[in-house]
């Protein structure tokens, strides 16, 4: 069974109304959840967990194309 595409606005919307459960790697700029130590995409462990900051780059990365490689593409 194939799994349905990836949404970028409806996860975007869904970050942007609860930012305080993620951050902002500031390595490769991807939003992870707010447990995370190690980004799972370049393995940086420097983030930006203000909210504002959390909402304004959700709002950014859901209203374009994907341009970074994520593990799932490397697998």
């Amino acid at each position: 069974m194939q799994t349905p595409p990836f949404n970028r606005a409806e996860t975007a919307a869904k970050i942007a109304s609860n930012p305080g459960n993620y951050k902002v790697c500031e390595g490769c700029d991807s939003i992870v959840g707010k447990a995370t130590a190690i980004c799972p995409n370049c393995h940086s462990f420097r983030f930006d967990a203000e909210p504002q900051s959390v909402v304004t780059h959700a709002v950014m990365l859901g209203s374009r194309e994907q341009r970074s490689v994520t593990a799932d593409d490397l697998s």
